[in-house]
């Protein structure tokens, strides 16, 4: 599962990340939500953590906003504001699930996975790129009827670009997502995956799936 976490005060983001992290799952942080707008728009979560108070604007107003761009993906609103007005405003705006600060992290892990296992019924398990498709629930992927071995990182990497199918995603995006790591310089090993990725699901195929965008990022797409 792929967490979004919107919230900017350092140290509860640091809490949540990390009892999320330690139960596997997959989480980025960002601390206003103009950023949380753009991240939902360029990648695919499986549940926003998203705080009522924030510097910029407004939680409900970025609820609202995703709502109205078309993004369903499931929404917990926490806040210290426990008003049973903002609750229902919430509710009313599309969220689909609330808590209270302070919060036992127990009962925050129990409510993202059950919204994850929620979002996870009205999602189709078969993500499919051209003769290229991935069954997120048997966790195979294969090509035009071959089965594909992959690792585990190379089939997150495959998962994550079949599920921006057409975009461009930057190397800072992948690590995020992929490694959960934070921006490194120094690092090659979205390089080295998508080498590994692109030999196992492109070689012996006359059209090209993966393709790279020189200083720009990888994407997968049935035409260059």
């Amino acid at each position: 599962m792929r967490i979004l976490l919107v919230e900017d005060d350092a140290k509860t983001a640091a809490l949540v990340r990390e009892a999320l992290a330690a139960e596997g799952l997959a989480v980025k942080v960002c601390g206003c939500g103009n950023d949380a707008l753009r991240e939902v728009e360029a990648a695919a979560f499986d549940v926003v953590i998203l705080d009522i108070m924030l510097p910029d604007r407004n939680g409900l107003s970025v609820l609202a906003q995703m709502r109205k761009d078309g993004c369903r993906t499931p929404v917990l609103i926490f806040s210290a504001r426990s008003e049973v007005n903002d609750r229902v405003e919430g509710l009313n705006l599309g969220a689909d699930d609330y808590l209270p600060k302070p919060f036992v992290t127990a009962e925050l892990v129990a409510r993202v996975r059950a919204l994850g296992r929620r979002g996870g019924e009205s999602k189709s398990t078969i993500l499919r790129i051209g003769d290229l498709t991935l069954d997120t629930f048997a966790r195979r992927a294969q090509r035009a009827g071959k089965t594909i071995e992959l690792t585990t990182r190379e089939y997150h990497l495959l998962e994550f670009l079949m599920r921006c199918p057409g975009q461009i995603c930057g190397r800072r995006s992948i690590l995020e997502h992929v490694w959960d790591y934070d921006f490194t310089h120094g690092t090659n090993l979205v390089e080295v995956y998508i080498r590994r990725l692109r030999e196992k699901i492109d070689e012996g195929f006359e059209q090209k799936l993966l393709h790279t965008v020189r200083g720009v990022g990888y994407g997968l797409k049935e035409t260059p």
